[in-house]
């Protein structure tokens, strides 16, 4: 199990203060509704859509209600045990789970069903088209399942723009328009790139521009 620590200082990365909600408002209010023994709930949609995002910013409000939070993901190491006092499970990129991870997560299932635990999941595809054993497949398929969507262009630039204020970085639309004309419009990497370039920024002291981008990728040995 992955241990999600209360954010201490600066507000955290992953909120849902900070995550646009686009499209994804009713999956969202259901989430932030969520109470104790609720059914399952599965989020699914393509890379960079913002479930790892919405997995974390629903840990950190539970956590900061007291709860413990329980996150396991294809990265978590065997074997797999809910701590006593957990009040969420979170199961993250469930389709990459291999046998033994796949057994896992559905005696974790069972578990937190006989405790009253709420648990959350996520998945590239819908519960009924993972290539997973079929008793957590169904499982995963109990509650209400969303399907999250991409953010548009219009909100993507305000996404980027709302995490380089957090960093207190001066993002112009020149610098945006060469991340999304020249990298996939994937949220997650493009916040990586991001997060590399701000780094860059502070070590070079230099403030973040087209060139300074051009230079941090030329460096890492990546085509810009």
């Amino acid at each position: 199990m992955k241990q999600i620590p209360l954010a201490i200082g600066p507000a955290p990365i992953f909120t849902f203060d900070n995550f646009l909600p686009g499209a994804n408002a009713a999956a969202l209010a259901h989430l932030q509704a969520l109470g104790a023994a609720a059914p399952p709930v599965f989020l699914w949609g393509p890379p960079g859509c913002g479930k790892t995002h919405v997995l974390l910013a629903l840990a950190h409000d539970w956590q900061q209600a007291g709860a413990q939070v329980a996150w396991y993901d294809a990265e978590t190491c065997l074997p797999w045990e809910l701590p006593a006092q957990a009040a969420l499970l979170l199961l993250d990129d469930c389709e990459r789970f291999d046998a033994g991870q796949q057994h896992a997560a559905f005696a974790l299932f069972v578990e937190a069903a006989s405790h009253g635990l709420s648990v959350v999941a996520c998945g590239r595809w819908p519960p009924v088209d993972l290539d997973l054993r079929e008793d957590l497949r169904t499982r995963l398929g109990w509650g209400p399942t969303f399907a999250l969507q991409p953010l548009s262009e219009q909100e993507m630039r305000a996404a980027l723009r709302l995490e380089a204020e957090r960093r207190g970085i001066l993002l112009n639309a020149e610098v945006i328009d060469y991340l999304l004309n020249r990298f996939a419009r994937d949220l997650k990497h493009l916040m990586r790139l991001l997060d590399r370039l701000d780094e860059f920024s502070l070590a070079a002291k230099r403030a973040v521009s087209v060139p300074l981008l051009r230079q941090m990728l030329a460096d890492e040995g990546i085509a810009g």
